[in-house]
Protein backbone atom coordinates (compact mmCIF):
# COMPACT_ATOMS: atom_id res chain seq x y z
CA UNK A 1 0.00 0.00 0.00
CA UNK A 2 1.46 3.35 -0.95
CA UNK A 3 0.71 6.81 0.32
CA UNK A 4 -1.12 9.22 -1.98
CA UNK A 5 1.21 11.20 -4.20
CA UNK A 6 0.29 14.48 -2.52
CA UNK A 7 1.66 13.21 0.82
CA UNK A 8 5.08 12.38 -0.64
CA UNK A 9 5.81 16.05 -1.26
CA UNK A 10 6.03 16.54 2.52
CA UNK A 11 9.04 14.18 2.50
CA UNK A 12 10.95 16.71 0.41
CA UNK A 13 12.98 18.99 2.70
CA UNK A 14 12.61 21.91 0.28
CA UNK A 15 8.81 21.73 0.29
CA UNK A 16 8.59 20.95 4.01
CA UNK A 17 10.91 23.78 5.10
CA UNK A 18 9.13 26.29 2.85
CA UNK A 19 5.77 25.27 4.31
CA UNK A 20 6.98 25.49 7.91
CA UNK A 21 8.59 28.88 7.27
CA UNK A 22 5.19 30.22 6.21
CA UNK A 23 3.32 28.63 9.12
CA UNK A 24 5.80 29.34 11.91
CA UNK A 25 4.80 32.95 12.82
CA UNK A 26 1.14 32.02 13.18
CA UNK A 27 2.01 28.92 15.20
CA UNK A 28 4.27 30.92 17.55
CA UNK A 29 1.48 33.43 18.14
CA UNK A 30 -1.06 30.67 18.76
CA UNK A 31 1.32 28.95 21.19
CA UNK A 32 2.04 32.18 23.08
CA UNK A 33 -1.67 32.96 23.48
CA UNK A 34 -2.47 29.41 24.56
CA UNK A 35 0.37 29.17 27.06
CA UNK A 36 -0.41 32.59 28.55
CA UNK A 37 -4.12 31.80 28.89
CA UNK A 38 -3.46 28.35 30.34
CA UNK A 39 -0.97 29.57 32.92
CA UNK A 40 -3.16 32.52 33.92
CA UNK A 41 -6.23 30.33 34.36
CA UNK A 42 -4.40 27.54 36.15
CA UNK A 43 -2.16 29.55 38.42
CA UNK A 44 -4.34 32.57 39.24
CA UNK A 45 -7.99 31.93 38.35
CA UNK A 46 -8.56 28.40 39.70
CA UNK A 47 -9.78 28.23 43.31
CA UNK A 48 -7.63 26.79 46.09
CA UNK A 49 -8.01 23.11 46.94
CA UNK A 50 -9.54 22.26 50.32
CA UNK A 51 -6.85 19.71 51.26
CA UNK A 52 -3.75 20.85 49.35
CA UNK A 53 -4.24 24.60 49.39
CA UNK A 54 -2.31 26.35 46.64
CA UNK A 55 0.29 23.58 46.27
CA UNK A 56 -1.89 21.78 43.74
CA UNK A 57 -1.64 24.66 41.26
CA UNK A 58 1.71 23.36 40.08
CA UNK A 59 -0.19 20.42 38.57
CA UNK A 60 -1.44 22.81 35.89
CA UNK A 61 2.18 22.92 34.72
CA UNK A 62 3.20 19.36 35.67
CA UNK A 63 0.50 17.43 33.81
CA UNK A 64 0.88 19.23 30.45
CA UNK A 65 4.67 18.86 30.73
CA UNK A 66 4.25 15.12 31.31
CA UNK A 67 1.93 14.77 28.33
CA UNK A 68 4.21 16.74 26.04
CA UNK A 69 7.22 14.66 27.13
CA UNK A 70 5.32 11.43 26.41
CA UNK A 71 3.88 12.62 23.10
CA UNK A 72 7.30 13.81 21.92
CA UNK A 73 8.83 10.43 22.70
CA UNK A 74 5.94 8.63 21.01
CA UNK A 75 6.40 10.82 17.94
CA UNK A 76 10.14 10.12 18.02
CA UNK A 77 9.42 6.38 18.06
CA UNK A 78 6.97 6.78 15.16
CA UNK A 79 9.51 8.68 13.05
CA UNK A 80 12.19 6.17 14.01
CA UNK A 81 9.98 3.35 12.73
CA UNK A 82 9.24 5.23 9.51
CA UNK A 83 12.91 6.10 9.05
CA UNK A 84 14.16 2.59 9.68
CA UNK A 85 11.49 1.02 7.47
CA UNK A 86 11.62 3.38 4.48
CA UNK A 87 15.07 4.97 4.94
CA UNK A 88 13.69 8.51 4.67
CA UNK A 89 16.17 11.12 5.85
CA UNK A 90 13.45 13.59 6.88
CA UNK A 91 12.07 11.03 9.35
CA UNK A 92 15.38 10.95 11.17
CA UNK A 93 15.59 14.75 11.09
CA UNK A 94 12.16 14.97 12.75
CA UNK A 95 13.13 12.27 15.25
CA UNK A 96 16.26 14.21 16.27
CA UNK A 97 14.44 17.55 16.34
CA UNK A 98 11.88 16.29 18.87
CA UNK A 99 14.48 15.12 21.40
CA UNK A 100 15.54 18.49 22.95
CA UNK A 101 11.91 19.59 23.33
CA UNK A 102 10.97 16.28 24.90
CA UNK A 103 13.94 16.45 27.25
CA UNK A 104 12.99 19.97 28.33
CA UNK A 105 9.46 18.88 29.22
CA UNK A 106 10.64 15.64 30.86
CA UNK A 107 12.93 17.63 33.17
CA UNK A 108 10.10 20.11 33.82
CA UNK A 109 7.83 17.15 34.63
CA UNK A 110 10.32 15.79 37.18
CA UNK A 111 10.95 19.18 38.79
CA UNK A 112 7.30 20.18 39.10
CA UNK A 113 6.39 16.70 40.33
CA UNK A 114 8.99 16.97 43.08
CA UNK A 115 7.83 20.47 43.99
CA UNK A 116 4.27 19.16 44.31
CA UNK A 117 5.30 15.97 46.13
CA UNK A 118 7.17 17.74 48.92
CA UNK A 119 4.18 19.50 50.54
CA UNK A 120 1.75 16.74 49.58
CA UNK A 121 3.65 13.54 50.47
CA UNK A 122 6.28 15.06 52.75
CA UNK A 123 9.13 13.91 50.51
CA UNK A 124 10.68 15.02 47.23
CA UNK A 125 10.76 11.54 45.65
CA UNK A 126 9.01 8.18 46.01
CA UNK A 127 10.34 5.16 44.14
CA UNK A 128 7.08 3.92 42.66
CA UNK A 129 6.66 2.62 39.11
CA UNK A 130 5.32 5.80 37.54
CA UNK A 131 7.95 8.10 39.01
CA UNK A 132 10.73 5.72 38.11
CA UNK A 133 9.32 5.50 34.57
CA UNK A 134 9.34 9.29 34.37
CA UNK A 135 12.99 9.31 35.42
CA UNK A 136 13.70 6.58 32.86
CA UNK A 137 12.03 8.67 30.15
CA UNK A 138 14.31 11.59 31.01
CA UNK A 139 17.34 9.30 30.90
CA UNK A 140 16.18 7.90 27.55
CA UNK A 141 16.08 11.43 26.13
CA UNK A 142 19.58 12.15 27.44
CA UNK A 143 20.83 8.81 26.15
CA UNK A 144 19.26 9.37 22.74
CA UNK A 145 20.88 12.78 22.32
CA UNK A 146 24.25 11.46 23.49
CA UNK A 147 24.05 8.32 21.34
CA UNK A 148 23.08 10.06 18.11
CA UNK A 149 25.80 12.66 18.62
CA UNK A 150 28.50 10.15 19.55
CA UNK A 151 27.83 7.48 16.91
CA UNK A 152 27.75 9.80 13.88
CA UNK A 153 30.90 9.49 11.80
CA UNK A 154 32.00 11.28 8.62
CA UNK A 155 32.13 7.89 6.88
CA UNK A 156 28.56 6.95 7.80
CA UNK A 157 26.44 9.94 8.91
CA UNK A 158 23.29 7.77 9.10
CA UNK A 159 24.78 5.46 11.70
CA UNK A 160 23.67 7.74 14.54
CA UNK A 161 20.17 7.88 13.09
CA UNK A 162 19.91 4.11 13.00
CA UNK A 163 21.29 3.66 16.52
CA UNK A 164 19.03 6.41 17.87
CA UNK A 165 16.05 4.94 16.05
CA UNK A 166 16.60 1.56 17.67
CA UNK A 167 16.92 3.18 21.10
CA UNK A 168 13.68 5.08 20.48
CA UNK A 169 11.80 1.94 19.55
CA UNK A 170 13.05 0.03 22.59
CA UNK A 171 12.43 3.02 24.87
CA UNK A 172 8.85 3.34 23.61
CA UNK A 173 8.05 0.28 25.71
CA UNK A 174 8.32 2.61 28.72
CA UNK A 175 5.41 4.80 27.57
CA UNK A 176 2.57 2.44 28.61
CA UNK A 177 4.20 2.00 32.03
CA UNK A 178 4.36 5.78 32.42
CA UNK A 179 0.77 6.29 31.25
CA UNK A 180 -0.91 3.48 33.19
Amino acid sequence: MSAPKTLWRFASPNYFLALTARLLPALWLLAAVGITAGLALGLFWAPSDAQQGDAYRILYLHVPAAWIAMVCYGAMAFWALVGLAWKTRLSFVLMRALAPTGLLFAVLMLLTGSLWGRPTWGTWWVWDARLTSALLLTLLYIGFIALTSAVDTPDDPRRGDQAGGLLCLVGALNLPVLYF
